[in-house]
Order: structure tokens, then C-alpha cells, then sequence
């Protein structure tokens, strides 16, 4: 397809009598950041490797811009920037001198060096440290120096592999906002086992568990995936348990506060919301806030991987 950077056909890999990925098939448009999703084990990083050369797949293809990457790892590979867990600094060398390595190592033009490596160290934020080693930087800072070098050639697809893993918050809001900048004109990949990491970057995503997709799809569908069964009220003065009981489709009732009270209700029973309100004003119960909660990531995360078993 035209607008295709990446396809993925029947992928499976096995270590020993083990399969870490097990006929994995997907597309990847060329713009946009896309969130490889799954728990510690689950088959991300294999695929990642696969997907950028670094192993051979038992089974499969996969195609970068239209190229086999395993017939033509060469070529496929210069479409590809890639950033392993455990970024792969030199940490003796300055962030000049590391950036201007890795565009030598991607064989770009002499010429175009000095452009790319300025390009690079502006959109990571690094400008100011250019002459210092590698070894002084905190976390963050060496986790941008990682991106860095990995975009340096200006590639078209970029594939990050748990990116935010052991920074500190604020490292972290600073590192999503550089991949937010990089996915603006080229496809972006990043693994993570963090439901937060997808839901504050990606425009889809792909789950991945026991080595075999279980969902894919744009965030909004995952957040989707499961209705909402639970609403908090707030009341002036909070009405009997029972009371609120004998509302048709309540099941639970859990006081939060005094004036708070959770309820959760059947899915199946149409205009819950409502019956509520219509039973507060006939009762003068004084309903002052009514909250409609949507299941948490971890929630639909945990309910699909479920399902699987």
C-alpha cells in the first residue's frame, strides 16, 4: 500500500521449543506514533528486533517501505531508526562527537553532517550541551542523546524500545513531547508495558500478549473496549442505600462519604443515568453531581489479556 511503512505478514519466531511471537500480522501507516503494548515478556521486543534486522525471524516477512528486510537488510535498514532499551552511548564521547559517529556509522554524505547533527541536537533539546560527555548527563538527558543518534539520518520509520523506562517524571513528559515532534511527518513505534505512556502519546496502538496480538486499533477503541459500569453521586444529603437499590439495573451500592456514593449497575440496563435523576427529583434527594466512570487502561488491559487465556 502507498501509504505503508511497515507490513507484517505471518510473523512467528521461536526460541528453542518456545514461540515469543506467534503469526503476527499488521500494517503501519507512514505518519503517526504507534504504541507496542504488552507486559514484560509478552513478545515487544522480539518483533522490534525482527522488524529492524537485528534477527532473523522463523517464520514470515516483514516489508519496510515495500523492501524484505531479511533479503535486502541493507536497504530496508536505511528507512529505520532504532533505539534498543539500553541505549548505546559511547559515554566518553561528547554529544558532538557521538552524534557525528552516528552519522558516519549510517554512511551519510560528509556534506550533510554538520546539518543533521545541529537538526537532531534542536529538536532533542540538546544544544547547549554540546561538549559535554556523555557519562555527566542525567538519565533523560542521555536518553535524548539516544534519540538522537537514532534520527540522525532522518529516517522514515522510527522504532523506540521501552523509551521512558527509569526516568523521573519530569524526564518523562520531556521525552513524550520529543516523540510527539518526531511522529509529526514520519511513523513512530515504541514498546511499552505502560498503560500511561499509550494513552498520553500514541494515536494507536497494538497489544501484544503471549507473543500474539490480542488487540489493534486506535486509542479511543481500546479506552472503548469495555463499557462503563459504575457512576459516583453526590447528593446534598445522601438517600438510604436501599433507596438507591431499588432503581432498576443497580447492582452494588458503596458509600464513599457522607454525601458520596458509588453505584454499579448492568450494563445491559438502558438509561441507568436517567432513572436516577427522575428518581432524585421525585424523591427531593437533591442529586448535585453525577459522574459516568470509564474502566481505567489497566482495567481493559487486564480484561483482554483474559479473555485470551
Amino acid at each position: 500500500m502507498e501509504n505503508t511503512i511497515v507490513t507484517i505478514k505471518n510473523l512467528s519466531h521461536r526460541y528453542a521449543k518456545d514461540w515469543a511471537a506467534k503469526d503476527i500480522n499488521f500494517d503501519i501507516n507512514k505518519n503517526g506514533i504507534i504504541g507496542l503494548l504488552g507486559a514484560n515478556g509478552a513478545g515487544k521486543s522480539t518483533i522490534m528486533n525482527i522488524m529492524c534486522g537485528v534477527l532473523n525471524q522463523t517464520e514470515g516477512e516483514v516489508l519496510i517501505d515495500g523492501v524484505n528486510i531479511r533479503k535486502n537488510a541493507v536497504e530496508a535498514k536505511k528507512k529505520i531508526g532504532f533505539l534498543p532499551q539500553k541505549a548505546p552511548l559511547y559515554l566518553d564521547n561528547t554529544i558532538q562527537e557521538y552524534l557525528v559517529y552516528c552519522a558516519n556509522l549510517r554512511k551519510m554524505e560528509k556534506k550533510d553532517i554538520t546539518d543533521a547533527v545541529a537538526r537532531v541536537k534542536k529538536l532533542c533539546g540538546l544544544g547547549l550541551f554540546s561538549e559535554r560527555l556523555i557519562k555527566n548527563l542525567s538519565g533523560g538527558f542521555k536518553q535524548r542523546v539516544g534519540i538522537a543518534g537514532a534520527i540522525i539520518h532522518d529516517p522514515s520509520l522510527v522504532v523506540l524500545d521501552e523509551p521512558t523506562v527509569g526516568l523521573d517524571p519530569v524526564q518523562v513528559v520531556e521525552v513524550r513531547k520529543i516523540i510527539q515532534d518526531i511522529g509529526k511527518n514520519r511513523a513512530v513505534i515504541f514498546s511499552t508495558h505502560i498503560m500511561a505512556e499509550v494513552e498520553a502519546v500514541c494515536n494507536d496502538l497494538k497489544m501484544i500478549h503471549n507473543g500474539q496480538m490480542v488487540f489493534s486499533g486506535t486509542v479511543q477503541e481500546f479506552n472503548n473496549y469495555i463499557e462503563p459500569n459504575s457512576l459516583t453521586l453526590v447528593f446534598a444529603e445522601l438517600p438510604a442505600p436501599e433507596a438507591l437499590q431499588k432503581i432498576g439495573g443497580v447492582i452494588e451500592i458503596q458509600p464513599i462519604t457522607e454525601k458520596k456514593v458509588k453505584i454499579t449497575f448492568d450494563t445491559n440496563k438502558e438509561g441507568i443515568s436517567e432513572a436516577i435523576i427522575a428518581t432524585s427529583v421525585a424523591n427531593n434527594w437533591r442529586l448535585q453531581e453525577l459522574i459516568i466512570e470509564r474502566s481505567s487502561m489497566e482495567d481493559i488491559f487486564a480484561r483482554i489479556t483474559q479473555d485470551q487465556n
